[in-house]
């Protein structure tokens, strides 16, 4: 065991770890990383964000050539599909990325530890080494980003095999005939709609009215529809009472939320997606009396420094939204106060986004929220439907929608649904981390034909002055 004196500790390799271990050497900082998975990137980059992201990429262009290419002149025909080549570009796009960090951990001088690390106290950190054997690290200071973990619910155990979290729905060999998505929330969707797209039947329990229950109302309603008509069966208000293994089926029980009469339903997978919990498991946090919220999550200040003075935590572990973006912007902020300079987040400008077809994003307050808050605004809403590049693409479906303070003008939230969502939403992020108003956006050029002309034109619906509706 041999000791070694670094300026910052980051456990956790996944994006707010690894952003916080580069930040941190940028600043002139000995850093090291402890990372257990064995690659970094943690759950986004291994078995999250990126590894679905590259399937829903793969079934899209598949149901286009199936199902919308024809229409422009395009005639596929015989067009297949190859499950096992699929995941082979799924697996080496995250080798690749993954490798990509790991070179970044050697460019920036990053000392890069393979294994699982706890606290021995304050300024001490213990590795329990993958290749065996452990190593101690002395510090100034540590930085906590282990990222979260799959959560279920009471009597239903996940085997990744037939119950599985949204880790075993990334590697399915072949397309099952019914899946059972517990959970109508992003992660829910995005994987029911790539196995969805490859002939899966889908169906979606939600316990609460609605599916994406943080997403403004007006989105909730429309992308619900566009799912259905897509296919899936979504079933709000309802949740599932028993899930019992046959020979070669599942049968779960479901009944209304508020109770009443039960349906057994009949599948061959169900995928429990009801949420992530922070993962802590290990840490030794106790040993050192870092305080934690009885719902696992690690309690720190406006600064991302927890009731021990060295410890800073970041991500998942702490309150707010679990995006791996809003983990990077934490971990490279915290870098920076741990270096003496000035670090900042603005939560009010954070974005979310559901990568089906139509994508959704979002940035801000939603409707309900300003109204629960008293505050007066004024509203402004777009259809893709009137847009030229949306009906060139075959994209017609969804809105965008500005929400403005009747007083100022200053954007308040935006909410998209609509084909490339995801890139629209930037606009909307840096006018509101500028403080712009709804005349902002609606006085800047946007070039034509483009997608991001909705978005000006629901900033001058703000106003009642759209042109083209």
């Amino acid at each position: 065991m041999s000791d070694t004196e670094y300026d910052v500790v980051v456990i956790g390799g996944g994006p707010g770890g690894y952003v916080a271990a580069i930040r941190a050497a940028q600043q002139g900082l000995k850093t090291a990383v402890v990372e257990g998975r064995g690659a970094l990137g943690g759950t986004c980059l291994n078995v999250g964000c990126i590894p679905s992201k590259a399937l829903l990429g793969a079934s899209e262009k598949y149901h286009e050539a199936t199902s919308t290419m024809d229409e422009l002149g395009v005639i596929a025909e015989g067009v297949s599909f190859d499950v096992s080549k699929m995941l082979k570009y799924k697996n080496k796009t995250v080798k690749g990325l993954t490798g990509g960090i790991e070179f970044l951990m050697k460019k920036n001088k990053i000392d890069y530890v393979k294994g699982w690390g706890s606290f021995v106290d304050a300024n001490t950190i213990k590795v329990a080494l993958l290749d065996g054997g452990e190593q101690e690290l002395k510090t100034k200071n540590t930085i906590i980003a282990t990222g979260s973990e799959p959560a279920s619910i009471p009597g239903v155990e996940i085997d990744e095999e037939r119950v599985v979290s949204s880790t075993g729905a990334l590697d399915f060999e072949d397309v099952p005939e019914h899946i059972l998505v517990i959970g109508g929330g992003v992660i829910g969707l995005e994987l029911g709609s790539v196995w969805g797209r490859l002939g899966s039947n889908i169906t979606v329990v939600e316990f609460l009215d609605t599916i994406v229950p943080t997403m403004d109302s007006d989105v909730q309603a429309e992308f619900t529809k566009i799912l259905t008509k897509q296919g899936m069966d979504i079933k709000t208000s309802t949740k599932v009472t028993d899930v019992k293994l046959l020979k070669s089926k599942i049968k779960v029980t479901v009944e209304p939320a508020a109770g009443g009469d039960a349906e057994v339903i009949e599948c061959d997978k169900v995928l429990v997606s009801v949420g992530r919990k922070p993962f802590t498991n290990g840490l030794n946090l106790e040993a050192i009396g870092v305080e934690v919220t009885p719902q696992g999550m690690v309690v720190t200040d406006d600064h991302w420094r927890t009731n021990v003075a060295s410890v800073y935590a970041i991500g998942d572990v702490t309150d707010g939204p679990m995006l791996a973006h809003k983990a990077e912007e934490e971990g490279s902020n915290c870098a920076d106060i741990i270096a003496g300079k000035v670090g900042h987040v603005n939560y009010d400008a954070i974005p979310n986004v559901v990568y089906t077809t139509p994508e959704v994003a979002s940035v801000g307050k939603t409707e309900g929220e300003l109204k629960e808050a008293g505050i007066e605004y004024k509203a402004g809403k777009f259809p893709f439907m009137a847009n030229a590049k949306a009906k060139i693409g075959q994209h017609p479906e969804g809105f965008v929608k500005v929400l403005a303070d009747a007083k100022t003008d200053r954007v308040l939230g935006v909410h998209i649904l609509g084909a490339d969502a995801g890139n629209l939403i930037a606009e909307a992020v840096l006018a509101m981390e500028f403080d712009g108003s709804a005349e902002d956006i609606a006085l800047t050029s946007h070039a034509h034909p483009t997608l991001s002309e909705v978005m000006k034109e629901a900033a001058l619906a703000v106003a009642g002055m759209e042109v083209h509706a």
